[in-house]
């Protein structure tokens, strides 16, 4: 039997690579092996992974020798920062840079960087339609991932940029789902006006990837975007109606009104549905549901992932 290649899977016990690594171990014949890397290889969450057979290995997105060792052996890795713990660009930034010159330096033949798109093509830091944060971003946690690529690029890794799309799993973990008003009736509330946001089950970003990783040298090089569904307020809201067994309204709010509700990273969110809105052929256009069903069949679409997780959904 000739050696499975090795994956390296940085956040695997987060979201993304939490489900690439389920994703690789629900296909033992799949010809690939899953190196899971996190801070911490005692935590709870590494132990089950362990348990679940995965190699799991420390690894701090902050030190960029102990990403390199991890690295080191595999054939690919899965690259993804996670804004929301540190709430800086700059560290985002870096920690990119930290994985794609391990990257280079251990001569990976496939990487795969979980990235969004700079808003700053589209809404310049000099233009006042949205209010520039932190001095030199429009969307934070969007800007400083789509100006990471170019490291990727520059190095002459072999990448895919994989594009992903808003969490269905924010209705559940981020206060993101219908939220009771005094009136006693639910309202999902968003800044998308009457615009659709391609929207997809966290899960399903790692199966797209292991879709990747399975599709090999064909995707190198290639920008791949992921949607389960491309929904408006309105179609979101009467799904979690169905779903929930109550009526949740569509409250469609201007963004600089989503930006004033003072909750952490409301103005970066308050920014970034206002780019998905007024720029929403364009962010949907690549975000293509049939292509990412081709990289993961049994992508959920809300309906299907509803039915799985709407009794989890705090009301």
């Amino acid at each position: 039997m000739s050696e499975k290649k090795v994956i390296a899977v940085t956040g695997a016990t987060g979201a993304q690579g939490g489900g690439l690594v389920r994703a690789i171990l629900a296909d033992p014949d799949g010809g690939f092996a899953v190196r899971a890397l996190t801070r911490d290889a005692n935590s709870e969450a590494a132990k089950q992974l362990s348990a679940a057979g995965a190699e799991v290995v420390a690894a701090d997105l902050d030190d960029e020798a102990s990403i390199e060792r991890a690295f080191a052996g595999a054939y690919g890795a899965f690259c993804v920062t996670f804004f929301w713990a540190h709430f800086s660009p700059e560290k985002e930034l870096a920690q990119a840079g930290a994985m794609a010159r391990a990257a280079r330096k251990t001569g990976l033949k496939h990487v795969i960087w979980s990235t969004l798109e700079d808003s700053r093509r589209w809404v310049p830091v000099s233009d006042d339609r949205m209010p520039t944060l932190m001095e030199k971003y429009k969307v934070p946690h969007f800007d400083a991932k789509g100006e990471a690529d170019q490291i990727f690029r520059d190095l002459g890794l072999p990448v895919t940029f994989l594009l992903t799309s808003f969490y269905w799993d924010n209705f559940i973990y981020f206060g993101s789902g219908p939220q009771k008003g005094p009136d006693g009736k639910y309202a999902l509330t968003l800044p998308m006006g009457d615009k659709k946001l391609p929207g997809i089950a966290a899960e399903d970003i790692g199966r797209c990837a292991y879709g990747i990783f399975q599709r090999g040298e064909e995707l190198i090089g290639k920008t791949v975007g992921i949607a389960g569904e491309h929904l408006t307020g309105a179609e979101m809201a009467s799904k979690l109606s169905k779903a929930l067994g109550l009526e949740v309204a569509y409250n469609a709010v201007e963004p600089a009104v989503y930006r004033s509700f003072g909750f952490p990273g409301a103005d970066d969110l308050g920014n970034m549905f206002q780019l998905k809105r007024d720029f929403n052929e364009q962010f949907c256009a690549p975000r293509d549901p049939a292509i990412a069903r081709g990289l993961n069949p049994a992508m959920q679409d809300l309906d299907a992932w509803l039915a799985a997780n709407a009794s989890q959904i705090p009301l």
